[in-house]
Parts: structure tokens; sequence; C-alpha cells
């Protein structure tokens, strides 16, 4: 036998066992050297069969998944389900009824080079989207691009039309689309939003930030109900006397919450560049200029109560005081005189009533220019004001503070305001004496925040007595309210344009506060540039305009608020509202 063929003659291996047949064996020369050869071949061809599938499957990501030809996030399709949470936070009332919303909105768009016939996609999409320019989305087409926006923000029936037209090249981006379910109602508190979602006006630009990064609802102080009616007779007092505009607030003097904010025009906040075609008068920047806020005014006579005020508050005066009235101021080229001057000496109580320019401009001098800017200041009324939005104006006044100054801004005329300035330093004269900041936020139970004394709690219960004085005796009588104990202070003034003032444009104010046995919320109404009708007998003033639209808007509120109506006439409100100084006198009526 053969050496290659011999057993194992080992004794310890089972009999039966026979070893394993040998395995092949390439001898050196020819074959051993062409199949070492094919190695490298083989290693190379795996290598070139991997990369031809990756080359396919990135090809086909780049078809599913991406626009041709740039590099965007990943965009869903129609048939995708919408993103499990959206990034704005909505905004409610202080009830907790949506103001603002987030929906997700698909938007169209192209890739021109995966379009078949431009021409004929254009006229289809043009007839299936309102507002689509057929030239221009044809130009969109064959740009050569390989992204386009056809059409942002549709509605699911739009997107659902599109998709059944099934032209190849067009997809759909989820994106998001903010809503207003109140329309204009709101339009200067809330804002809008602009197409990618930033915000441009009111609540939605100032908290930008806030409402990209809240989880939960910001509520806001305003209350819908108030708002509606704060509108709807703002609105009306517009109309009945053919005005420019108008702008009014409501606020809790107590805490500085803002309930009701209206600014006349308005906007749609869904459609804030657009016309409105009941008014096509109004152009789109004046709708959307935010009287209460941005506008500064020479509010007249509503001022008088601020120099009233740091008149009692500092000693210059008392509420027996007395100043003659008789006739005309003339200091250098001006003339201070009376609307309808009593030509005697008035007390002061009798000033605020009667409105006197001349009795206030004395009081303002007894006062002195230095402390006259030391209570503006306190006041804010010398600072642009504090509050959760952009669209914010700042006073103006002299820049140097002469005796003519002192004068003329102490019945309101040399210095402008914003609404909310007068508004916001209005409460603290009947609060307590404490200037608490407005607010458009919602404040917890108790949150009302500490505020700065700026009179005395003695001069704020004079101020109370005052203002109720001027609704039952003098320029505020046509506020009618009755049961609601509303105290307040007209103003009419002449608008001011360049330099000089305009004739026969008047701006009319109301500021009223109730109850004013205790109050708890304040009122404000202006009317730009108002015309007499026959129901008014002429008269385009405050009386007869401002002052009635906030007695009205008090009734309809007041029970909302849970104030309830009382007997005006009982002895303990006539006594606790009535001046000690006129207590037991006639009152000359107005």
């Amino acid at each position: 036998m053969s050496a290659a063929f011999q057993f194992d003659d080992n004794p310890c291996r089972p009999r039966h066992f026979r070893p394993p047949p040998c395995t092949p064996v390439v001898p050196d020369g020819p074959a051993k050297r062409a199949l070492e050869g094919c190695r490298p071949r083989l290693f190379i061809a795996t290598i070139a069969f991997l990369a031809a599938f990756g080359v396919i499957a990135g090809r086909l990501v780049q078809v599913t998944l991406l626009p041709s030809g740039i590099s965007v996030p990943r965009i869903a399709r129609f048939e995708s389900p919408p993103p499990p949470a959206l990034g704005r936070a909505d905004i409610v009332d202080r009830q907790g009824k949506l103001l603002a919303s987030t929906l997700d909105s698909p938007s169209l768009y192209a890739d021109p080079r995966q379009i078949l016939d431009a021409a004929d996609a254009a006229q289809k999409l043009a007839a299936t989207l309102p507002g689509l320019d057929r030239a221009a989305v044809y130009a969109k087409l064959t740009s050569g691009k390989g992204f386009v926006w056809i059409k942002r923000h549709l509605t699911p029936d739009q997107a659902y039309a599109v998709n059944q037209l099934g032209l190849p090249g067009l997809q759909f981006q989820h994106e998001e689309r903010r809503v207003y379910p109140y329309g204009a109602l709101l339009s200067h508190v809330v804002g809008f939003t602009g197409i990618d979602d930033n915000g441009e006006a009111g609540i939605e630009r100032g908290l930008d930030d806030s409402l990209r990064r809240r989880q939960q609802p910001m509520q806001l102080s305003i209350d819908l109900r108030l708002q509606y009616i704060l509108h709807e007779e703002l609105a009306r007092v517009v109309n009945d006397f053919t005005a420019k505009g108008g702008a009014g607030l409501i606020m809790n003097v107590n805490t500085g919450e803002i309930l009701a904010m209206v600014s006349l025009p308005d906007f749609d906040p869904s459609h804030p560049d657009t016309l409105d075609p009941d008014h096509p008068n109004w152009t789109i920047a004046e709708r959307m200029f935010n009287r209460v806020t941005l506008g500064d005014y020479e509010i007249g006579s509503v001022f008088k109560i601020f120099t009233t005020a740091m008149g009692l508050d500092s000693g210059a005066t008392s509420m027996t005081g007395r100043f003659d009235a008789t006739y005309p101021i003339h200091i250098g080229r001006f003339t201070i005189s009376d609307y309808h001057g009593k030509h005697r000496w008035e007390s002061v109580p009798e000033i605020l009533m009667y409105s006197s320019n001349i009795g206030e401009a004395k009081i303002a001098l007894a006062v002195g220019g230095d402390r006259q800017q030391q209570y503006l200041r306190r006041f804010g009324l010398l600072s642009s004001p504090n509050i959760e939005l952009k669209e914010v104006g700042k006073p103006h006044y002299p820049a140097k503070w002469r005796e003519v100054s002192v004068m003329t801004i102490g019945f309101g005329h040399g210095i402008s305001e914003t609404p909310l300035q007068v508004a916001t330093a209005g409460a603290a004269l009947v609060n307590g004496g404490v200037l608490r900041p407005a607010t458009l936020l919602k404040l917890p139970p108790g949150g009302a925040p500490e505020g700065t004394r700026v009179i005395s709690q003695q001069t704020s219960d004079e101020m109370r007595q005052l203002l109720r004085m001027v609704v039952l005796y003098g320029t505020g009588e046509m506020v009618d309210a009755p049961g609601y104990v509303v105290g307040g202070k007209t103003g009419t003034a002449d608008k001011v344009e360049g330099k000089h003032y305009a004739e026969r444009k008047l701006l009319s104010s109301f500021l009223g506060a109730f109850p004013m046995t205790a109050p708890k919320y304040l009122a404000l109404v202006m009317v730009d540039e108002p015309h007499p009708n026959k129901w008014s007998h002429g008269f385009a003033t405050a009386g007869w305009t401002a002052a009635p639209a906030v007695g009205r808007t008090i009734v309809r509120i007041a029970p909302l608020l849970g104030v309830q109506p009382v007997d005006e006439s009982s002895p303990e409100i006539v006594h606790a509202l009535t001046p000690e100084s006129m207590q037991g006198k006639h009152v000359e009526a107005y």
C-alpha cells in the first residue's frame, strides 16, 4: 500500500475510524497564479456593486423625499399625516375664549424641470386656485429652477382640488397658518403673523418669542364681551358724527388690566393688506394704526384733572381755593380764554366742573413749572407707555418749559399723550393714588403689582368728588348712566397740523370711572374729527360725542362686571361725593 493510503495504527483509535478525504492542493504553477489573480478582480467587482446600489438608493431618497436640484428639509406629501404638535401657542381672552390659533395648512410648490406641459399646468392651476395669475404661474413653471412656490397656505378643499389634477412636478409642504376667529374685533390687540408665521403686529409681535416657546395658551386680560360692546359703541359714535376715526379702552383701575381696547378704523388680521370695501377711503396704513397706544394727541381738557390733582396734592391750593377767572390771560402773543366763561372768581371745584382754561392755568402757575414736571413724570406722562405691544408712541412736550408752557399744559395744550397713558394716569387719580402699569395679560388673583404712589389717598378722594360733580353739574352731564355713580371729565381740543392748530378739526374725549364711591373700572373714548349733526344741535364737542358713548358703554358693561346699580340720590352717596366746600351751596348749572 502506498504512503498516500496508509492507516494510522494508533491502538487507541476505534477500529471503524477512517480519516477524512484529503483536501485537494493546487500545485504551484499556472493554475495557482490564475487563482491568485482573480482575487483583486473579485474585490473590485464587489466595491462596484456596492457603489451602484448606493447611487440607486440615494436617487430613490432624492426622488421620493426631496425636490430635485436643491437641498431643503424633508417635505411631506399631501397624503402624509400632519405634524403632531404646532409651534405657536394659542391666544385666549380672560374667560378662555379662543382669539388666535394655528392650523396645519399645506402649501403648493413645483419643480419646473418635472413639469411636462407648463402652459397646460398654468391654466389648470389658475382655474383651480382663485387669485392666481396664469401668466405669473407660467413664468414660474418655465423658470428652469428646481423649486418655486405656487401658492402658500391652501385650504383643505384647494389642496384636494390640486391633488386631483394629477400634474407631475407639483408637491405639497405642510406649513402652519394662523387663524383669528373674531376677525377685526381684536385686530389691534392680538395683531397678526406674516406668511412665515412671524409676529407682525399686536400681541403676536410684542410677545412673539414667548408665543413660540409656550406650550399652554397665552391668556389676555381682554374680556371678549366687553370688547364687543366697546367696539359697537365706538363705531356708533364714529358713524353718527362722520368722524375720521376713534379710540377707546376699558381698564381695571386697581390692577391695570385692560379689559377692552378698540381703535377705529381696524383691519382683518387674516387679510391685513386688503382695503375695506365698505370704507374705501380708509388706507391700509390708517386701518393698521393703533390710536390707543401709538397715536399721541393733545387731549385737551381731560388733562385738567392732572393739573387739579397736583394743585391739591402739592398744597398749592385746596378744595376751598379760589382763582380769578374774570378776564382772559394775555401772555406774549397768546391769549388764554374760556369757552363758556363765568367771568368771575371760581372755586377749585367750579374750575374743573366748568372746565375753565383760565382757572387751570392759574392753578398750574401756583404749582410751578418744576413741580408740574415732577408730577407729570410720576404719572408716566413724560415717557413712552410700557405695555406688551411694540406699537407705542411717545409724548411730546416743550423742550424749554417756559411760563406760557406751564399755563397751556395746565389745560391740556402744548403737550401730547397717547390715550393709554392718559387712562393709566387717570386710574391712579381715583384708585387711591397708586400708579400701576397697564397690561394686556391676565393677572392671577391677588397678583396686581404693588405700583407707585403718585398722590395721597386724600387727594384721590377729593378727585373722586370733583369728577362726580363734573358729571352731575358740569360738562359731563350727558353721560347718562343712572345708577352707576359715574364720574369723569370731558376734553375737546383743536387738532395740531404741523406747527399750527387746524380750524374745525376737533379731538373729543371723555374719561369716566365708576362707581365713584369705590372706583373699579375706567372707560375712555376719543373721537377723531367728529362733525356736528342734527341731534347735537351743531356741536361736536366731547359733551355731545364722547361722553354719551361712555355712558352707553357703562350701562351695558356694568352688569357683566357685577356692578349693581344703586340709588344715586341716597343721602349717603350724595354726602360722600360732595366736597365740603360745596355742601349746602347752590351749584350753577353749566
